[in-house]
């Protein structure tokens, strides 16, 4: 199903090169100001086109409100937002019904749908869906602002950390292109100002939530949470944060501020790992479904 969450409810829809894309939220609060600029740095930071190494395609990623803005607030009722595709150039992808490309859902969404999918662009398993996600993101922020105190706002940040292998981001870019190829990278986000007690136990911990969104970018590999994989390599007098006042203030923050899966009021840190674009320049080879044989193929989409 393409639904998450429960009081803040999403539900994505389209395809990478169907008319349009969108998701419609509910559980939105009545009385948000809403303005389509309220957007742009948001999906200014996601839009493709525009940086060195990125895809070519360059959409314009103007939302579009089709229910729940009356007068330029929210009502209430579910808010859905579409962004139309048109960069499009859907003849590239013709010859993968026959070859499908290694890394992509190509193989496994013609299984589960039978061929009925739309394959074009990746269709609905396509990185162009973020875009919904995205905004759904700034919808979510305008919320938790409304919700918070104007004194101890929460804040929620992201940033690339880390790009094939580089600390430094553009020698990774640069030597992405230098190898005609495609790499990942590492994002690091941090939530401040989350109050004490926010999770449950188990099923619905800070942690399992925030895993099951992050996993839902279709690049995504893998997910640590504070000192995360580096933990099992320290003794637990070394991982344990140590309280430091009667306000929860831990001295570190090895257990990236959730603990027996309930936010303890210090920063949420989280790591995330980007798979490569597995759509690359270089020759590649994949079963032909109709030669049966294992063929050489490139990809020439964006």
């Amino acid at each position: 199903m393409n639904r998450f969450g429960t009081r803040f409810a999403l539900s994505i829809f389209g395809e990478s090169h169907g008319p349009l894309v969108g998701i419609t939220i509910d559980g939105c609060l009545p009385g948000l100001s809403i303005d389509a600029s309220d957007f742009n740095a948001d999906l200014n930071r996601r839009r493709g086109g525009v940086s060195a190494g990125t895809t070519s395609r360059s959409e314009q990623d103007l939302p579009h409100f089709v229910s729940g803005v009356f007068e330029g607030k929210t009502t209430g009722a579910p808010l859905t937002i579409v962004f139309y595709n048109e960069d499009k150039r859907s003849n590239d992808y013709d010859s993968f019904r026959k070859i499908p490309r290694p890394g992509h859902a190509d193989f496994v969404a013609s299984k589960k749908f039978n061929g009925y999918e739309d394959f074009r662009g990746g269709g609905h398993f396509s990185g162009r869906m973020t875009v919904c996600l995205v905004a759904a993101g700034v919808i979510a922020k305008k919320q938790l602002n409304a919700l918070s105190p104007s004194s101890n706002p929460i804040i929620i940040e992201a940033v690339v950390e880390e790009v094939g292998g580089y600390t430094n981001i553009e020698q990774g870019i640069a030597y992405a292109i230098a190898q005609n190829d495609s790499v990942g990278g590492i994002v690091s986000c941090r939530i401040s100002n989350l109050p004490i007690g926010v999770g449950e136990p188990f099923f619905n911990s800070v942690e399992s939530v925030i895993a099951h969104a992050a996993f839902s970018i279709p690049a995504i590999k893998g997910i640590e949470f504070g000192s995360g994989f580096g933990a099992s390599k320290m003794k637990g007098s070394e991982h344990n944060d140590v309280l430091i006042d009667a306000a929860g203030t831990t001295k570190t923050n090895h257990a990236g501020g959730c603990v027996g899966g309930i936010s303890n009021g210090n920063d949420i840190v989280f790591r995330v790992a980007v798979k490569p674009t597995s759509s690359t320049p270089k020759t590649q080879e994949s079963f032909n479904f109709q030669s049966e044989k294992i063929e050489s193929f490139q990809v020439n989409g964006r």
